[in-house]
């Protein structure tokens, strides 16, 4: 017997199952069945919206080590420069003292724990600030000032583009709920209406429905399999 989908199946889990139970359904031939289509054009909304919460959950992970990347290269700059403060030879350690004076104005925790918006206005400001014609001529004695800053610069570009990527999609999605939400409600849809109904039609209507029946019994083995799996290395390395 077909057997349902685990719950604790992970969101790319069951996005995938779905979308090859989609896929079968659509080279099945079993248009004729109209409570079919129907639940397989639930299927479809729903994972489809699946599908986009988890584009979305992809793109904040990416932002949020896109953040840490930029949080590195002021820590990098922030501590070259503290560094070169304390060199011995005066003409190092004086123009090292401008250019922190600059860097002492913004903070480095402030730098890398404010919020998104904040940090990256903070960011472009101390750029501007750090380009400035009397930094820039301290900053030249400076070994590796430059560099640090190119990199920095550079994470901010990067960060800022992920961003406005981010958000335009958070605004376009803002009704919808969260992956996970629509995870438990795309494995309801499997498990209470496509499994019940293929279950009693292959009961009743096996030469019709039995390879389907089959098909999509094998997608939902497997993903099964991948979770319990999972439950045994959990156990092992617990």
């Amino acid at each position: 017997m077909i057997k349902k989908l685990i719950y604790q199946s992970r969101a790319t889990e069951v996005s995938d199952a779905s979308s090859r139970m989609i896929s079968m359904y659509q080279n099945a031939g079993l248009t004729q069945d109209t409570h079919l289509a129907t639940i397989f054009g639930d299927l479809q909304t729903e994972s489809d919206r699946l599908i986009r919460a988890i584009k979305r959950m992809k793109t904040e992970s990416e932002l949020e080590g896109l953040d840490e990347i930029r949080d590195g290269n002021i820590r990098s700059l922030h501590y070259l420069v503290l560094g070169l403060v304390h060199h011995p030879n005066p003409e190092i350690n004086q123009p090292a003292s401008v250019v922190y004076e600059v860097l002492e104005h913004y903070g480095l925790t402030s730098l890398i724990t404010e919020n998104y918006g904040s940090e990256s206005s903070l960011i472009q400001s101390l750029l501007g600030d750090l380009a400035k014609p009397e930094i820039q001529e301290a900053a030249a004695k400076l070994s590796g000032f430059d560099q640090c800053v190119a990199r920095l610069s550079d994470s901010q570009a990067n960060f800022e583009t992920a961003r406005v990527a981010y958000e335009f999609e958070k605004a376009r999605e803002s009704n919808e709920v969260n992956a996970t939400t629509l995870k438990l409600q795309v494995i309801e849809l499997i498990n209470q209406k496509l499994v019940t109904y293929l279950r009693a039609m292959q009961a009743v209507d096996a030469s019709t429905y039995g390879n389907f029946v089959n098909s999509i019994a094998e997608v939902i083995e497997t993903t099964n399999e991948a979770v319990k799996r999972r439950r045994k290395k959990k156990k092992a390395t617990a």
